[in-house]
């Protein structure tokens, strides 16, 4: 099935699979930057470090019945991501009908911004927003 083509024509699987490649090639140094910008450098490193590359192949997996059909769901757009688009993120979270948020932080936003990840889930959890 794929990801879905944003406005600005771009296929997202095949763009996922070219990002996640070169950065898989790039080696740690480069996933530090791009996984965890805002994050002190030594934390940034052991992320990395312990990070296991997903299969290249894992954007194409089949879902059988994806829960964001049949239940309210929030998305907190990363501004700054490097491994998802902000346009990916945002198209994703518009198919699933999401209640969206954005932050300005990287991927690893959850480290970096623990309280706006706490509040999105606080609001997911009241069903507001």
């Amino acid at each position: 099935m794929g990801y879905p083509t944003v406005s600005i024509g771009v296929n997202l699987s095949r763009q996922f699979r070219a990002i996640q490649a070169a950065r898989i090639a790039a080696g740690c140094e480069s996933r530090d930057t791009s996984f965890a910008a805002e994050v002190a450098p030594t934390e940034a490193a052991f992320m990395a470090n312990s990070q296991v590359p997903w299969g290249v192949n894992a954007p194409s997996g089949a879902v059988t019945k994806p829960a964001w059909k049949g239940k309210r769901s929030w998305y907190l757009v990363t501004t700054d991501d490097k491994m998802i688009p902000p346009p990916a993120q945002r198209q994703m979270a518009k198919r699933a009908g999401s209640t969206v948020v954005e932050v300005k932080g990287s991927h690893a936003v959850y480290v970096s911004q623990p309280q706006a990840v706490i509040k999105l889930i606080e609001q997911a959890a009241k069903g507001t927003g």
